[in-house]
């Protein structure tokens, strides 16, 4: 390499962490997908000096280069496609701020991937996970308010972290959610959640915050056993616990929100409200789950109907 290569693309590392900035602060892109963006360009950058390109001037025959080194390295599709989203998001930014032009990415395909139908669970295996809390005392009063509340509302996990105990609103029986963009939506709430919410909230959480030992102070709705809000991470313990208390196979907090949405659908909501309340931008994204709700009526009609057991 030439002497001067590492230094090659400094200015475009500049404007990364710029772009990192401009998704955390006005975009209100999550930490975690600003990871990742932060990540993916990297990443990107290195391949850019390796190659010797020069990533503020790159052609479209560079970036088809890029892709096939990624596929030579045997990434996943998944993981290819969002390294292009993530470069042309770049871009397009580039080009608002008179750095660079779209025109090399807006030609980039995509990698076309077989679209998954989202796993479920059944009510009864989330009622047994419910029913394995120990609600005599304040820990087993905190994590049957978490798994009521979230089997309730179909919310992100990083969602029912983000919760304050003043996002409950116990007498129109609903919660404030607020998702990605820090986009707010509200979500209705069935009496068994509210009462468990309510319980924790009177009854278990002050004692909970009451141990806490540093400083500061703890306003998240679900805080730990020494008094510390708690994480998505630490809230995803909290789940796998009882999943595997209660004897339910390969659930995650996310099959809760799948199910959600499916049972939603099945039960004759209409698509449009089941997006609003599940905080989707795009109505494409909602439309995988009418796939499952049609298998679970054709279930039913298949149960139910006179004439199917003759077929």
């Amino acid at each position: 390499m030439p002497s001067d290569e590492p230094d090659r693309n400094a200015r475009s590392r500049e404007l990364a962490q710029e772009f990192l900035e401009y998704l955390k602060n006005v975009r209100r892109f999550s930490l975690h997908s600003v990871r990742a963006y932060g990540h993916d360009l990297d990443d990107y950058l290195l391949w850019c000096d390796r190659e010797g390109v020069q990533a503020l001037d790159v052609t479209r025959r560079r970036l088809r280069a890029y892709v096939a080194f990624l596929s030579r390295a045997r990434y996943a599709d998944k993981t290819i496609n969002r390294r292009l989203s993530a470069l042309r998001t770049f871009y397009d930014w580039l080009d608002q701020k008179g750095e660079a032009t779209t025109e090399a990415t807006d030609a980039l395909p995509g990698r076309r991937i077989a679209r998954l139908l989202p796993k479920t669970m059944s009510d009864a295996d989330m009622e047994r996970m419910i029913g394995a809390c120990e609600d005599a005392d304040e820990v087993g009063m905190r994590d049957k308010a978490f798994l009521e509340l979230l089997y309730a509302s179909g919310a992100r996990i990083s969602e029912i972290a983000s919760l304050r105990p003043n996002d409950i609103d116990y007498n129109q029986a609903q919660v404030s959610l607020f998702g990605k963009r820090s986009k707010e939506r509200v979500v209705p709430l069935y009496q068994s959640a509210l009462q468990a919410v309510r319980s924790y909230v009177e009854r278990a959480r002050p004692g909970l915050v009451s141990a806490r030992r540093s400083a500061g102070t703890a306003d998240a709705l679900f805080v730990s056993t020494r008094g510390n809000n708690m994480s998505p991470e630490a809230l995803r313990r909290v789940f796998n616990h009882y999943r595997e208390k209660a004897g339910v196979d390969g659930a995650t907090p996310h099959t809760v929100r799948h199910t959600f949405a499916t049972e939603l659908l099945a039960g004759g909501a209409d698509l449009q409200a089941v997006q609003e309340l599940l905080g989707h931008e795009s109505l494409s994204t909602t439309q995988i789950y009418t796939h499952l709700s049609v298998d679970r009526l054709r279930e039913v009609a298949a149960l139910a109907h006179p004439r199917a057991s003759e077929s």
